[in-house]
């Protein structure tokens, strides 16, 4: 099952659909990417200027962003980028890790051969990939992005619950606006792939209480690392306060 895609197979809207679901997927990435955070108020007009699609088709987008919570909607005043927050933060980690904690254990329970191969190549396929852009040290790169994503789709993929899967899929999208932020001017060391070896070899053995640790400690130091950014942000204001008084 593939989540979120849109229905380009109705009579009369195949056109309409595909505009839409283009302008969604453009639009998701430059939301997770951090690519608008800038713009607070998305206006329908400048949407579709932007993305050079009809007003109808942009709706649409908007209104599937806003329901799986990347966008917010005021009523009569249109739509707006969820802010990211500590607190957000706090409870996004806090429930992932409770959902894939249940995934994890799951898969581990009824692995196949299959599976097995799937997540020692995934891995593979992650440890030969670098992390940042070669373009840009301050951004993490996409190649490796997909197979990150890749990598964690595979370890709860044997769970046998879409709506488990569906929704940890979700989580992990929120998740990856704060690791935009995690990588950027980090201060804590990590070795990146090392922890995601530590999962792969623990679940791969069968050790469930292992590699849920593993999984768990992953989350937690990329949620510490934002947490620091988000210190850091804040000592800024604090620094800067006085300043911004004074020209009021």
């Amino acid at each position: 099952m593939t989540y979120g895609a849109a229905n380009l197979n109705d009579d009369g809207t195949e056109a309409k659909s595909t505009l839409a679901s283009t302008v969604y997927h453009q639009l998701r990435d430059d939301l997770l990417g951090g690519a608008l955070e800038a713009q607070s108020k998305l206006r329908v007009e400048w949407v579709v200027s932007k993305y050079g699609a009809g007003a109808s088709p942009v709706r649409e987008a908007l209104n599937r962003l806003a329901s799986e919570g990347l966008l917010g909607r005021h009523d009569q005043r249109g739509f707006f980028i969820m802010p990211v927050s500590a607190a957000e933060l706090e409870e996004l980690t806090r429930t992932r890790c409770w959902l894939e904690e249940r995934a994890l254990r799951e898969s581990i329970a009824h692995r196949t051969p299959e599976w097995e191969e799937q997540l020692v190549l995934a891995l593979h396929r992650l440890g030969r990939a670098l992390r940042l852009s070669p373009q840009s040290s301050s951004s993490l790169d996409p190649d490796w992005e997909k197979l990150h994503r890749a990598f964690h789709r595979v370890l709860i993929s044997a769970c046998r619950s879409h709506w488990l899967v569906g929704f940890c899929e979700q989580l992990s999208d929120h998740a990856y606006r704060y690791r935009q932020m995690a990588h950027d001017g980090e201060n804590i060391q990590r070795d990146d792939f090392a922890e995601h070896r530590l999962i792969a070899e623990n679940a791969l053995d069968g050790n469930a209480d292992g590699a849920v640790q593993a999984l768990i400690d992953h989350y937690q130091l990329t949620a510490a690392m934002c947490m620091e950014r988000f210190k850091q942000g804040e000592a800024t204001k604090v620094a800067a306060g006085p300043g911004h008084r004074a020209h009021r």
